[in-house]
């Protein structure tokens, strides 16, 4: 039977994630529109930002935190452009971005000392095989695989290289050791459901070392240039930013942010997101058809959720077939209005993909689950024959 619960808010996609419970444009209504940003009173927003930030996330006050362009992606290629090459790069990458930092470091910036330690969609590489004496590179955790490092015991506090994490779709969702981080990067279209366009950038006083002791051999552009005269440019992590930045979405940045201190911080949106995937684990552990990507239990993501298919008639399909599968159930959810983009990322192996982030209630999880259910049994009826359910 096809279910007569939807999710009160059917928004399940990965990026740009569903905005915080009850949010509205009057949340915007603060915003500082017709001003200079670099105006005293624009600089106290982008402060607010930082501010909020380092309070919500618990980050030492000797961390710098920045707002810079181009969202988590601009905020990687600046850590790399600017900090790599005075050692040797172990670069970990499980799924497409992490294999996109790969590509950069390899084939863009060509730096002659690169390890990479590639592992499939569902696993990790051998974490004990990192080298942290010298740089390593990678994502806390797979946005596009839905596998997460299940810690951060494997980092040594006395490493000499610096650890630089891509962390966009793990701030504000799960428990970030800053000690075992050099250099984080996240965008504000992720955990607390921000708008896009924007990224923040985290430096331990260890990575600040390297940006004014390094000069790397080639040329930076503008905004990825993050000393002057061989010292920090201390403005941009003040609320000075490189370029103008959006004060429409500093404001929903600021409001989610609020958001995430009324529930009770941290702990409070870590419970929502784990929440949400114990309510998956549990429907998953039941299901004849589907079961999580991520191949450990320790490495599965509470952020993206990445589901694959386990019913043999499925699974005996073509690679080509099984997408089209997916697609055609992904769309279906789409037509009721149960799940919007709810399909596995393009270059996964094909299934679905939930994002359970702080902003998505638990009720929501568990509304979507039996339209999965029935989803799944009329695509398979429609493509394999057989009774739907």
């Amino acid at each position: 039977m096809k279910p007569s619960r939807r999710p009160s808010n059917p928004l399940f996609s990965s990026g740009p994630c569903a905005k915080r419970p009850g949010w509205s444009l009057d949340a915007l209504d603060g915003a500082l529109l017709g001003r200079s940003h670099r105006s005293k009173p624009g600089k106290a927003k982008l402060r607010e930002v930082i501010d909020l930030t380092r309070a919500v996330l618990a980050i030492p006050g000797d961390y710098r935190i920045g707002i810079v362009p181009a969202s988590d992606t601009g905020a990687v290629e600046m850590a790399l452009w600017s900090m790599l090459g005075a050692r040797g790069v172990d670069m970990l990458a499980w799924e497409s971005f992490g294999k996109e930092w790969v590509t950069d470091v390899v084939k863009q910036l060509k730096l002659p000392d690169v390890r990479t330690m590639i592992a499939p969609y569902g696993e990790l590489p051998d974490l004990s095989a990192v080298d942290f004496s010298r740089d390593v590179v990678f994502a806390w955790n797979g946005t596009t695989a839905g596998v997460r490092v299940p810690n951060g015991d494997w980092i040594p506090d006395d490493r000499t290289g610096l650890s630089i994490c891509d962390a966009t779709s793990a701030a504000f969702a799960m428990d970030l050791p800053w000690s075992k981080i050099d250099v984080a990067t996240w965008s504000w279209q992720k955990v607390l459901g921000g708008e896009a366009a924007h990224g923040m950038l985290v430096l331990s006083p260890r990575a600040v070392e390297r940006l004014e002791s390094f000069q790397p051999d080639r040329p930076l552009p503008k905004i990825f240039r993050m000393t002057k005269n061989g010292k920090l440019i201390e403005g941009i992590f003040e609320g000075d930013t490189i370029n103008t930045p959006s004060m429409l979405c500093v404001e929903d940045a600021i409001d989610g942010l609020r958001w995430a201190l009324s529930l009770g911080g941290l702990t409070q949106l870590i419970r929502r997101s784990e929440q949400n995937l114990r309510i998956v684990a549990e429907w998953a552990e039941a299901s004849p058809w589907a079961g999580f990507l991520a191949s450990e239990p320790a490495t599965r993501s509470c952020t993206a959720i990445c589901l694959r298919f386990t019913d043999p008639e499925v699974t005996a399909l073509t690679a080509e077939g099984q997408a089209a599968f997916a697609k055609k159930l992904s769309a279906l959810l789409e037509t009721e209005e149960a799940a919007f983009d709810a399909g596995s990322y393009r270059d996964a192996p094909p299934g679905l993909r939930l994002w359970g982030g702080a902003t998505v209630e638990n009720e929501d999880m568990e509304a979507v689950l039996p339209w999965l259910d029935w989803a799944f049994a009329t695509v398979k009826a429609e493509v394999i024959g057989g009774k739907a359910a």
